[in-house]
């Protein structure tokens, strides 16, 4: 296995805006390729992406494997697996992680079909083995109901996908540069497969539901489709996303891009509301990250209790619209009868 070396992360881009997974997955690489003593490399491709290089350089990277052509403008499965399968076998690295997006997965195993090696989706945790170079790849399990770690003993590189907001985002290095390596690859256009017809941007928020600061979620404890509209007030006026548990999407009361979770999304917002959510594993390991966690549920033994920075026992069609009504009258920046601007209420909290 010494042939293969370095850690490699696919940089993820679409009409030349990285996907933040990719800067997320650069700084954990950088720990790894650090205890490993090699390099740590991005692996880019696209058509007219070369100005990205300096960002990938700026977020840690020692070296980045650049693929341009014009085949490779929009994603598509075999053009993409081709170009980044050639790279591997070419440059042989140690490690190959890439983001757990709908593009991720769909690449992601088929490159490792290809390089006929294992691949561990949706890790959580990610660590060397000291005594054999071994990956540590840590998701859940059996429902999220264990943690499982897994090894790729006999073949490489060693691949994972890693879901969006598990990692912390790394500090930028401005300034830093490393090598730039040029990836000659010859493409047929027919064997792409597929063309694409038209881009359809998706507008509603939950498009943008790994990337919201605030977040308020409902679980089961909501009770109906109808009530979340209490809670979509509150996150109007604290300019939040709504979101929902696992069992809240299955009851059908919002759609499943709205789920967070093991089998939703991923988020790492600045505050996190759980209302109605009992705390079941499923739903801790995509929400957990946050830095402050809001829990409110009529139940005082919730396991959710167990993690959120603050509780609150009650009937959430009590406490929220009670909540709702005290952020709007401290955010409201207009000043109320005697007061004065920048008095409690204008603004600050």
């Amino acid at each position: 296995m010494s042939k293969f070396q370095g850690v490699w992360v696919f940089i993820e881009q679409l009409a030349g805006e990285v996907a933040p997974v990719s800067w997320e997955l650069l700084g954990a690489g950088r720990t790894l390729a650090d205890n490993l003593e090699g390099e740590l490399a991005g692996v880019l491709l696209g058509h007219e992406v070369k100005h990205l290089v300096s960002e990938v350089w700026a977020y840690g990277a020692d070296k980045v494997y650049l693929i341009e052509d014009p085949v490779l403008q929009f994603y598509r499965t075999a053009p993409y697996a081709r170009a980044l399968v050639q790279a591997v076998k070419e440059y042989q690295p140690e490690i190959l992680l890439l983001g757990a997006t709908s593009l991720g997965r769909d690449l992601s195993g088929a490159v490792a079909t290809a390089l006929g090696t294992g691949l561990t989706a949706d890790c959580t945790g990610l660590a060397i083995q000291p005594e054999t170079r071994f990956l540590e790849q840590t998701r859940p399990a059996f429902g999220g109901n264990v943690m499982a770690t897994i090894l790729c003993r006999r073949h490489r590189p060693q691949m994972a996908t890693v879901r969006p907001r598990v990692m912390p985002m790394p500090s930028r290095r401005e300034g830093h540069r490393g090598e730039l390596v040029r990836v000659d690859v010859t493409f047929d256009a027919d064997e792409a497969l597929a063309e694409v017809i038209e881009i359809i941007t998706e507008k509603n928020k939950a498009v943008y539901l790994d990337r919201a600061e605030i977040i308020v979620a409902g679980g089961r404890g909501v009770g109906s489709k109808e009530n979340f509209a209490i809670l979509e007030e509150l996150a109007d006026v604290l300019g939040g996303t709504l979101a929902a548990s696992r069992a809240a999407v299955e009851a059908g009361w919002l759609p499943p891009e709205y789920q967070v979770g093991q089998t939703g999304i991923t988020v790492r917002p600045k505050i996190y509301f759980a209302i109605g959510i009992s705390g079941a594993i499923q739903h801790l390991v995509g929400m957990q990250g946050a830095d402050v966690i809001v829990a409110v549920n009529n139940d005082p033994e919730a396991p959710i209790f167990k993690i959120a920075t603050y509780g609150i026992v009650g009937d959430f069609r009590e406490v929220v619209p009670a909540l709702t009504a005290e952020f709007r009258r401290r955010l409201d920046p207009a000043p109320g009868p005697g007061r004065a601007p920048g008095a409690e209420g204008s603004g600050s909290y």
